[in-house]
This record gives structure tokens, sequence and C-alpha cells, in this order.
């Protein structure tokens, strides 16, 4: 899968990780988290972490982490069989093949994935009861959308936060009213 560049355009964004564990992300010069990385992944902004003293390439490590802290926070994902059989192919004659073969799935699983929900999502608006579907599915966006945490990797201030999130509610229950309207 092609990954987006950097919103300045010159390549990954550097981000040095120190020996006391804190990630500093060069490109706003800032210190960032493991989540600010999991995001910029799901977002697919391209990084690179670097060893702050060495300088050595460790976005394998990091990106392993962020793995490690998201199957243990009880979204578990990979299940036990597949952790046991990727473990079992270290060191056999075939680990060599495996990155690629995984990396060429997981990129074919996104694509029919994408395909797939828009397929639904077509159908489902097409259909003689389409403009209120089309109203639904607008209606979960807005709602996962006001339900999600802030991408940006800025914590608004409490008092804005308060003002944005009182603006969503009043938009969600106009769409609600508009919804139960028709």
């Amino acid at each position: 899968m092609a990954r987006a560049a950097s919103k300045n355009g010159d390549g990954p964004i550097i981000i040095k990780k120190y020996a006391n564990r804190r990630l500093y992300n060069t490109q706003s010069s800032k210190y960032i988290t493991l989540d600010f990385l999991a995001d910029l992944t799901r977002k697919e902004i391209d990084f690179k972490v670097l060893d702050a003293k060495t300088n050595e390439d460790i976005t394998h490590g990091v990106l392993t982490q962020i793995i490690m802290e998201e199957e243990s926070s009880g979204q578990q994902m990979l299940p036990v069989g597949f952790l046991r059989q990727l473990i079992a192919m270290y060191g056999d004659s075939m680990q060599g093949m495996v990155p690629q073969f995984l990396e060429s799935s997981m990129e074919n699983f996104r694509k029919n994935q994408k395909q797939v929900q828009e397929v639904i999502e077509t159908a489902i608006t097409s259909g003689p009861f389409g403009h209120i579907a089309k109203q639904n599915i607008e209606f979960m966006r807005s709602a996962r959308e006001a339900l999600m945490p802030n991408l940006t990797g800025k914590k608004p201030e409490k008092a804005e936060s308060i003002d944005d999130l009182k603006k969503q509610m009043a938009a969600l229950q106009a769409k609600i009213d508009k919804l139960s309207a028709e």
C-alpha cells in the first residue's frame, strides 16, 4: 500500500526516540505518544522512528510495540493460532517469504474491504428507500465523528471541548428531529 508522505511532502516524518522512551516529532517539534503514531498509521501518513543516540531506524520495533499495546488493551485482532504459526515460521526456510506474503495479503484485504463497503453502500442506497438509507448512513457517520477521539494529537482546552460537544450534540439532535419528522 502506498503511504502518504508527511504533510509538507518531503518524505516520512522523522520521529526521534530518546533513552527515556520519549518520542519527539521533528516536524512539529513536539513530544508525542505511541497513540499519536498509531493515528498517523491509520491515516496512512508515513513516518520513520530513529534512535536519538545511534540514529538507527527502530520503526519496526515501535510498530510492534503499538500492536502489543492494542492487543493487550482488549482489542485483540490476532488469533492465538495465527501467532503460533507466525512464531513457528521464525528460523524456517520460508521465513524470508513471509513478510512479503503478509504485506501483500493485507494490501489485498484492505483494497477488497473498501470495495465491499462501496458495493454494500451502493446497493442499500439505490433501492426504493435509498434516500432514507443515505440519511441513515450520514447520521451514522456524524455520530461516529462525534464520538471518535480527537485524532490530531492535540488536546483541546476544557472549555473548547465542552463547546464542541454541545455543538455536536445540537447537530445530532437536529438530524434526529429531521429524521423523525419524515
